[in-house]
């Protein structure tokens, strides 16, 4: 008799009453081991069981607690060999590119049948990546422009895409995130996603020091401008 190698899922959503119904159906497939579901709020208790160790982590990042870049930046710090899988009800073009570049082998949408879930969860364990078709094209622009920016040396701000060069170029002019928010188009929180994603790119902290990368790259305020 043949041994059906399990495939360890850990499935992290806030919505609890989700989890609960998709935690029981997975259990029902022969070549899946659901380790448990989490909620947000649940993880850094998790991170100290050195047991818990997933193949895949499904994630829901447009209701997290905390901005989708940091948590997926705390779940690929936390468990670094797992498969990373957004299951999610959003369609936001911007954030499917962002989880791209922390590392999210596949998208998944809520609306889609458990089926198309089972067959991503098994595909990303064989080393697939699996984006919806209307995203693919704007990601794989992305990640190559990103690329031919390595390849050419452009320096510490080469991973950043043009709309967060305009953020940090903001930044460094002094503009608190309602002004950039504000001057820019976007909510409070796509400015904090960006923000965020700008300091995990630059390997910093704050705004701070993210603006004193920047400068040494030689980014300068517009004319005029008070600056950090």
């Amino acid at each position: 008799m043949l041994s059906v190698e399990l495939i360890r899922v850990l499935l992290v959503d806030d919505h609890e009453m989700l989890t609960e119904g998709l935690a029981s159906r997975l259990s029902t497939v022969a070549d899946l081991w659901v380790l448990g579901r989490l909620t947000t709020e649940e993880l850094d208790r998790a991170a100290l069981d050195s047991q818990l160790r997933p193949d895949v982590i499904t994630v829901e990042i447009s209701s997290a607690r905390i901005t989708g870049t940091d948590l997926l930046h705390q779940l690929r710090t936390t468990w670094p060999a797992a498969h990373l899988v957004v299951l999610t009800v959003s369609h936001d073009a911007e954030l499917v590119v962002e989880a791209a570049r922390a590392g999210v082998v596949a998208w998944v949408s809520k609306e889609g049948s458990t089926d198309q879930l089972l067959d991503t969860l098994r595909a990303v364990c064989l080393g697939h990546a699996c984006y919806p078709p209307e995203h693919l094209g704007v990601v794989l622009r992305e990640l190559r422009e990103a690329a031919s920016g390595k390849r050419a040396g452009e320096g510490p701000l080469n991973e950043l895409s043009d709309r967060e060069r305009t953020v940090l170029l903001a930044m460094i002019e002094g503009k608190s995130r309602k002004e950039i928010a504000r001057e820019l188009n976007m909510s409070t929180n796509t400015a904090r996603t960006h923000t965020h994603s700008i300091f995990t790119k630059l390997r910093v902290h704050s705004a701070i020091e993210a603006v004193s990368v920047a400068r040494g790259a030689g980014m300068r305020p517009a004319t005029g401008q008070r600056g950090i």
